[in-house]
C-alpha cells in the first residue's frame, strides 16, 4: 500500500462517499474506486460495505483507517522534522577533536551557537591519529586535526594555524625575553604531555640536532595540568600557543619564541569526501571558514 491509497481511504471514510472523496482529492470517481479495489486486494479484505451508499467501513476498514491516520500523521511529522533540519531549527553536529585542537573550536562554536541556538554541538574527545578513521566510520561527522590525512576518502579544509611556544611563569628569569635560543634551554626542567605526537618527536629531534639536553622532569596527562605547574614555576613547557592564550593575556603565563624551533601547525577540518553532510554540519563548516 502507498500513501495515496491511504489518503483515498481516509477521504472516502470522512466524506461518506466515493464521489465527494473524488471532489476533495481532485480525482475522478473511477480513479477513487480503483484505488480502493487495489487496497482491498492488497490487504485481502473488503474495506467498505458496498450495500450502503454512504461509505460505511467494514471492521477491516475501521482497523486500517486507524493505522492510515497514524501513518499520514507520521509522514507529516517526518516532513516537518526535515523542514526543521533544513531551516536549522533542530539537529546535531558531532565533531572529533583532541585536547590541543579543541581550543581552536571554541570561537567557532561560540559563533555557531549564537547563530543556530537550536542545534546541539557535541565534541567528542579522541586521539588525533584515530580521528580520520572515526570520520570514515561515520562515528563523527567532522574532525579537526593538525595534519592533512592522505586518505582520498577524506576531504581536508584548512581553517587556521597555530605555533608551538615556550611558556614560562612571569617570575621566571626568561619572562622578560621575547625570544630564546635552544642552547639556553639545556638547563631548564620541562613539563611535557605524556601523549606522543609528531610535534613532540620534532621537539626531541631539534634538541638532538643542536646537541642540547632536553630535561623532561614531569609528564602530565592534560595541557591544563601542564599550565598550572608552569604557573607555579615548577618548570617550563612547549605547548601550542593557542592553548595558553587566556593565561598569556591575563599575565599568568609568558610565551617565548624558540629561535631554532618555529613549529607552525596548520589546522584542518576533515569530513568524508563526496558524502552529503547534514545541514547542521555544512553550516558549521561555513562558519569555520569565516571565523
Amino acid at each position: 500500500m502507498d500513501i495515496n491509497q491511504l489518503e483515498v481511504l481516509i477521504a472516502v471514510a470522512e466524506e461518506r462517499g466515493f464521489s465527494r472523496a473524488a471532489e476533495r482529492l481532485f480525482r475522478t470517481q473511477p480513479a477513487i474506486s480503483q484505488a480502493v479495489r487495489r487496497l482491498e486486494a492488497e490487504v485481502g479484505a473488503a474495506l467498505f460495505d458496498r450495500s450502503s451508499k454512504d461509505g460505511t467501513l467494514t471492521d477491516a476498514g475501521e482497523v486500517l483507517l486507524r493505522y492510515a491516520r497514524q501513518m499520514l500523521s507520521l509522514r507529516r511529522d517526518a516532513l516537518e522534522a526535515i523542514k526543521d533540519l533544513k531551516g536549522l531549527h533542530s539537529g546535531k553536529v558531532i565533531i572529533g577533536a583532541n585536547e590541543n585542537t579543541v581550543t581552536y573550536l571554541l570561537p567557532i562554536i561560540s559563533s555557531y551557537s549564537a547563530r543556530h541556538p537550536h542545534i546541539k554541538v557535541e565534541v567528542r574527545r579522541g586521539m588525533a591519529s584515530r580521528i580520520p578513521s572515526e570520520v570514515l566510520a561515520r562515528e563523527i561527522e567532522i574532525g579537526i586535526v593538525t595534519f592533512r590525512p592522505s586518505d582520498a576518502a577524506l576531504k581536508s579544509v584548512p581553517v587556521g594555524a597555530d605555533e608551538m611556544s615556550l611558556i614560562v611563569s612571569p617570575r621566571h628569569p626568561l619572562a622578560e625575553r621575547k625570544t630564546v635560543s635552544i642552547r639556553e634551554l639545556g638547563v631548564e626542567l620541562f613539563i611535557a604531555h605524556n601523549v606522543r605526537s609528531p610535534y613532540r618527536d620534532r621537539v626531541v629531534q631539534t634538541f638532538e640536532k643542536y646537541h642540547t639536553p632536553l630535561n623532561i622532569s614531569i609528564e602530565m596527562p592534560t595541557l591544563e595540568a601542564i599550565k598550572r605547574l608552569v604557573e607555579r614555576d615548577v618548570g617550563v613547557a612547549l605547548i601550542p600557543k593557542m592553548a595558553a592564550q587566556t593565561e598569556i593575556k591575563s599575565g599568568q603565563l609568558v610565551a617565548l619564541q624558540v629561535n631554532e624551533m618555529r613549529l607552525e601547525r596548520k589546522l584542518y577540518l576533515i569530513h568524508r569526501s563526496g558524502a552529503r553532510l547534514s545541514h547542521a554540519a555544512r553550516a558549521f563548516l561555513n562558519i569555520a571558514k569565516q571565523t
